[in-house]
Order: C-alpha cells, then sequence, then structure tokens
C-alpha cells in the first residue's frame, strides 16, 4: 500500500507491506541508486517506511525479502528489468 501526501515541490511517500513471512523487509528505488534501505516492522507484522521525494519524478522500485526475494507494490504497475525481474513504477 502507497500513501501520497504531496506538498510543493516534495511528497512524503509511505511505502507498507502486507504482512507476510519476511524476517525484514528492504526497499530499493532509483531514487537513491538502489541502495537497500530497511523498513521498521510493525506490530500487525506489516513493514513500512517514508520517503520524502521531488514531486513530478517516476520511480522505480521494489522490496527485498529476507536479502533473497524481490518483490514488487500490488497497487502499481510495473515494468520489466533487464535482469529478467519485474520493478513497481510510482510516478508523483
Amino acid at each position: 500500500m502507497i500513501k501520497v501526501t504531496k506538498k510543493g515541490k516534495k511528497t512524503w511517500v509511505t511505502f507498507t507491506t502486507p504482512a507476510i513471512a519476511c524476517e525484514s523487509i528492504e526497499i530499493k528505488g532509483s531514487w537513491n541508486d538502489w541502495e537497500a534501505e530497511p523498513m521498521k516492522r510493525k506490530k500487525s507484522g506489516e513493514f513500512y517506511i517514508t520517503k520524502v521525494l521531488p514531486t513530478g519524478e517516476n520511480y522505480e522500485f521494489g522490496y527485498l525479502c529476507d536479502g533473497r526475494e524481490w518483490m514488487t507494490e500490488e497497487t502499481l504497475p510495473t515494468v520489466g528489468t533487464v535482469f529478467g525481474s519485474e520493478n513497481s513504477v510510482l510516478k508523483l
């Protein structure tokens, strides 16, 4: 699930995954050259992180479960990659 709050030239984006069988989830995206950022776990088992990104840009990203399983955001469109996987596309 994605929550987007736009304020001028900046957009606050909260990424939340459903409660799944992962010990850890990292988010990786084109906004920071695909550097892994750990997501925090809620008591419900969901993982979340909030990013502040420039408004008017498009970003590709995905979630990495336990350092090995690549997952996309179910609520957004995806694009294929040169690695044979898919990335989610966030349009701000």
